[in-house]
């Protein structure tokens, strides 16, 4: 498996495509991960066409398990980010 893209790779290419600077793409880059951030926290879901959809969904309570001790414990409702990858994308990487 090929290593992740880091950030600075991101914004190096991001630069090339947009025929622009790293500083420009940096800072558009910052600018979208920002909006993704508060969409998503605050309950929305944002679609990125070709790519997905990232949206928050709720857990509710439940029984949990402790793997170390095998004690059983109630976990209380919680909130869990998710991705829904697009068919485009899947087609492309099986394709």
């Amino acid at each position: 498996m090929a290593k992740p893209m880091t950030k600075t790779q991101l914004v190096a290419a991001l630069a090339e495509k947009m025929d622009s600077d790293k500083k420009s793409a940096s800072a558009a880059l910052d600018a979208i991960c920002g909006l993704i951030t508060d969409e998503v926290s605050g309950g929305g879901a944002v679609t990125l066409p070709g790519v997905g959809k990232i949206y928050c969904r709720e857990r509710p309570e439940r029984m949990v398990r402790n793997p170390a001790t095998g004690e059983q414990f109630k976990k209380e409702a919680d909130k869990v980010v998710k991705m829904t990858i697009a068919k485009a994308l899947k087609d492309s990487v099986n394709g």
